[in-house]
């Protein structure tokens, strides 16, 4: 299938499917194309609903300088000034499109925004009530006549001289190979959450979307963008077995922590550093606690779990035969990520959502603006649109070369044609040994000899890919998602082997270097394919300020 369009957008999430929307509003006759691996309606990390947007300033309650003092606080200060203003600056504007679409934004008896402090300055939190808003996302694309193409994995960015121009695929059911020609793409497809295992030993956690295997990290690095916080390697203590949301929702109605002893832990914010650092230290299993709260409170909460956040929730608490009014709720481990969403991985951006690769612009969770959440996704989502339109206006199709396409149709599908099956080794075994290696020797606690033995396995593993045995297209889809890995593994182990120091409390703790040091570090560690090398390349960028 060869496809031509003024505007691709690569992933159909929050961020993907706002840009598309926006696109079309800019200019109603261009063409906008969104490529997505899942399905338009249930796709990317929020999938059905959300209980909050993370991150609003309201008009005369709070402002963008106190959200970047907060912002600074929770980043240990490696983030830039004008990225987060800008967020923080049409947070609002977020809320009032969301509004007209008929999300409802629940208030107080003084007709008042209910906002809950989750940061550690201000309420920038608002309760949002919103089980189908992907739907909503999803029927405004098609109101907008916005093609969609589904179950459909990129596995390459085509670039020349500093300029993306393209993108190469394959359907992963029916295996159509696809060549779009794009004036200007939009990379939204989410950040790495198959990263390092679950404890529970299952490829596939639930905290965030299982798909998110790192192909937009992989994609613009392979491609010559740069990226950067891959050293920032960040989990989560959530509901044990399962990974489900719920911190956000419980503690802000009230709700304690308590650890083996049934001692309160005590929280300054809603800092998942502390539960972590109660489990290093030998004080877990950590749960959270609801039975002293009232009966209505009780029911908020189970409202908001078994509606918006998971319905899945309901069936799995019964079946343990669980309730919040008599039991503890064991808190666990997730797998390690990497995530501009909540945390502070990702490709560079500017305030425009633009790349270091001209026509090439990053929104959401792909995106390096720290902590930037859903109404990051959507802000950005809005600004790649406006900004990919305005660039496409001026651009024009690069016709996609034959012998390209050829290659990489050769690359992928001989892997699938290969139907020698002895000594092969399964998609789902060289995964879970890949993903297995990354917890031994990239997430936390670092040091730079562990992570060395990570690049020695690396290369090691790239070269056993050729042992794989591919059934099926799905598995090809697979095969390439362990490449991306892969990639993100490298990323982030060269980016921790450069920064020494300890920052992000647990998240980046290096025994070698157990000390913060603001004096060197206090910088962003810059990561970038080399040509020549074919290995990534560090450099120490400025944080860039106000003045900046």
């Amino acid at each position: 299938m060869n496809l031509e369009t003024d505007i691709l957008i690569i992933g159909g999430g929050s961020a993907g499917s706002l840009a598309a929307i926006v696109a079309k509003e800019q200019n109603p006759d261009a063409k906008v194309l969104v490529i997505e691996k899942g399905e338009i309606h249930r796709s990317g990390s929020i999938a059905m609903g959300m209980d909050a947007l993370n991150i609003v300033v309201q008009p005369g309650l709070s402002t963008p300088e106190l959200y970047l003092n907060s912002a600074r606080i929770a980043t240990d200060g490696v983030l830039d000034y004008k990225p987060s203003y800008v967020m923080a600056e049409r947070s609002y504007s977020i809320l009032k499109r969301l509004e007209g679409w008929g999300i409802r934004f629940p208030k107080d008896e003084q007709d008042k925004y209910i906002s809950l402090q989750v940061h550690a300055k201000g309420k920038f939190l608002l309760e949002m009530d919103s089980p189908d808003l992907k739907l909503v996302l999803a029927e405004k694309l098609k109101e907008a006549g916005v093609q969609v193409l589904n179950r459909t994995i990129i596995t390459k960015l085509l670039e020349s001289n500093g300029k993306v121009h393209g993108a190469l695929g394959f359907n992963l059911r029916t295996g159509e190979f696809v060549a779009c020609s794009a004036k200007a793409i939009i990379l939204a497809n989410g950040g790495c959450a198959r990263f390092s295992l679950p404890n529970s030993g299952y490829l596939y956690g639930t905290f965030d979307y299982p798909g998110n295997a790192g192909d937009g990290y992989s994609l613009a690095y392979r491609a010559g963008a740069q990226l950067t916080g891959f050293e920032y390697t960040s989990c989560s203590p959530l509901i044990k077995d399962l990974n489900c949301p719920l911190l956000y929702i419980t503690l802000t109605r009230g709700a304690k922590v308590i650890n083996a002893f049934g001692e309160e832990i005590k929280l300054e914010y809603l800092s998942t550093q502390t539960m972590l650092k109660e489990l290093r230290e030998g004080r877990g299993p950590i749960f959270i606690k609801l039975s002293h709260l009232p009966e209505e409170r009780i029911q908020e909460i189970e409202r908001i779990l078994f509606t918006t956040e998971r319905p899945i929730q309901k069936r799995f608490w019964e079946n343990r035969g669980i309730d919040f009014r008599e039991e503890l709720i064991e808190l666990g481990i997730t797998e390690y990520q990497l995530c501009g969403g909540h945390g502070l991985t990702g490709i560079v951006v500017n305030e425009k959502t633009e790349t270091t690769l001209k026509g090439l612009f990053a929104a959401g969770d792909v995106a390096c603006v720290p902590l930037q959440h859903l109404t990051g996704a959507f802000v950005f989502g809005e600004i790649a649109a406006e900004n990919a339109v305005a660039y496409a206006s001026k651009a024009q199709i690069k016709e996609i070369d034959k012998a390209t396409i050829e290659a990489e149709k050769e690359q992928l599908f001989s892997i699938l044609n290969d139907k020698e099956s002895d000594g092969k080794i399964s998609v789902k075994e060289f995964e879970y040994k890949v993903r297995r290696t990354i917890s031994d020797y990239v997430v936390p606690p670092k040091n730079e000899r562990k992570l060395l033995q990570a690049l020695w396995w690396i290369p090691r593993f790239r070269k056993e890919m050729k042992n794989i045995q591919v059934n099926d297209y799905h598995e090809l889809s697979r095969f390439k998602e362990i490449q991306f890995i892969l990639d993100c593994a490298e990323l982030s182990t060269h980016a921790s082997i450069e920064r020494k120091e300890s920052r992000w409390g647990w998240f980046h703790y290096r025994t070698d270097y157990p000390e913060k040091d603001d004096k060197n570090w206090l910088i962003h560690v810059v990561l970038e394919y080399g040509k020549k090398s074919g290995e990534p390349i560090t450099t120490l960028v400025p944080i860039k300020t106000k003045g900046d």
